[in-house]
């Protein structure tokens, strides 16, 4: 449960802005309280803490933006088309900032993958990085993005364009190839996605 501290009258301004609607706390200690997805935040004097199973609906809005994040990205397939999901980690000096995982119904392993980094850059997004340095185990999906190979399939040319637009978002980005070990907790989401069935 994510305890951010902060200016409580400045946050519920980010909140709004952001199209969440803020109402009044239950209790004589709850300054205001506002739900978006599966995350309630709820303000005390100079903090607010989220609740629920999804607390990065709305801790991306709360935290101040900026700086400079390392996210890593895995999809995975059983079968090749078939049963496919994602995993994606963002990870800072202070460790992991947030990590997620979904299964995304019967997908190719490179239509996997391509989701994952999807995911993974709109996270980074909402978190308001600056500047993100990707790494992914799949060297096809990498070089493709860099454009150092190119893909006739038009599915996956459509997710390459995605790519390239929400990566025009940061100030400075690079992506990068590594070792399944490297990458092994966004491997790891992936697959218990997947085992959730």
């Amino acid at each position: 449960m994510p305890v951010i501290e902060c200016d409580v009258d400045a946050a519920r301004e980010r909140l709004e802005d952001a199209g969440v609607s803020v109402e009044s706390g239950n209790t004589d200690h709850e300054r205001w309280r506002a739900s978006r997805g599966d995350a309630t935040a709820v303000a005390y004097d100079e903090k607010v803490v989220i609740q629920g199973a999804n607390p990065q609906d709305l801790e991306a809005i709360l935290r101040e933006g900026g700086g400079r994040a390392h996210v890593y990205f895995d999809g995975a397939s059983r079968g090749n088309p078939g049963q496919a999901a994602i995993g994606w980690v963002i990870v800072t000096g202070d460790g992991i900032v947030a990590d997620g995982n979904e299964r995304i119904g019967r997908a190719t392993n490179n239509q996997a993958e391509y989701e994952a980094l999807i995911a993974a850059l709109e996270a980074a997004r909402d978190y308001g990085y600056d500047e993100v340095h990707v790494r992914g185990d799949s060297e096809l999906i990498v070089k493709q993005v860099r454009g150092e190979y190119d893909t006739n399939n038009p599915e996956l040319r459509e997710k390459r364009v995605t790519v390239h637009e929400l990566l025009s978002a940061f100030d400075e980005w690079t992506l990068e190839h590594v070792p399944r070990e490297v990458n092994e907790r966004a491997d790891d989401l992936a697959n218990e996605a997947l085992d959730r069935g």
